[in-house]
């Protein structure tokens, strides 16, 4: 499949993003929608990153300055990286069909591939201080000698919490990103500094399906 099918000109572009955003907000959220694999907060975020290019582009359509520009193209970069993982993670597959990838402005797969839709590997991390009011997150596969992630892995879903004392699992953990690479920078309040965060990491493959978690690490807040 190409890598190349979102249109380069912003025009295009916003007309398919607009195009996409409303095809994908159609079939999910209700509870007989047809898309019932793709989190209601996935949806949100592409939303968020519709709204937020369309109030960076829109004001370069009249005579603007340099600096609209600027805002502009890092929103558009902003706005690719959350439509990229997401077509990947939620698009490719049933129950989407062929039809709807051509309506979405998608190309279809050239060939079947073979991916994970169970995720047995456990991720092993380490916890380092980086500037105040921030820790890196360095996570990699458990057993094995190297950093990368496992070969079809989106990365490591990462939840932590600052709290007051030790939480009954990682289900009280309500703070979580979702990391491409390692190391992973999380950023504290002012208000945080030298309390404690808990914090755990799991795999998430290309379907989105999260792998079991690993134990929990702890850490003053610098």
């Amino acid at each position: 499949m190409s890598s190349h099918f979102i249109p380069r000109n912003d025009g295009e572009f916003s007309n398919w993003f607009f195009n996409l955003i409303n095809y994908v907000e159609a079939r999910t959220g209700a509870p007989n929608s047809e898309w019932q694999h793709i989190p209601a907060v996935s949806v949100q975020e592409l939303s968020t990153a519709h709204t937020n290019w369309l109030a960076a582009y829109e004001p370069t359509l009249a005579p603007h300055i340099p600096a609209q520009t600027t805002e502009k193209n890092s929103s558009r970069a902003a706005a690719e990286r959350v439509v990229r993982p997401f077509i990947r993670r939620f698009l490719h597959w049933e129950p989407v069909t062929n039809s709807d990838r051509v309506n979405m402005g998608i190309p279809n797969h050239d060939k079947v591939r073979t991916v994970h839709f169970e995720v047995n590997e456990a991720v092993e991390f380490e916890i380092k201080l980086r500037h105040i009011r921030e820790l890196l997150v360095h996570f990699w596969e458990k057993g094995s000698s190297g950093k990368a992630k496992p070969s079809g892995y989106d990365g490591a879903v990462i939840v932590w919490d600052v709290l007051s004392e030790p939480p009954s699992g990682t289900e009280s953990l309500n703070r979580h990103v979702m990391a491409s690479r390692t190391p992973h920078t999380l950023s504290f309040s002012e208000a945080e500094r030298g309390k404690t965060v808990y914090i755990a990491c799991a795999w998430q493959n290309e379907r989105g399906n999260l792998g079991p978690y690993s134990e929990i690490l702890t850490a003053f807040v610098p």
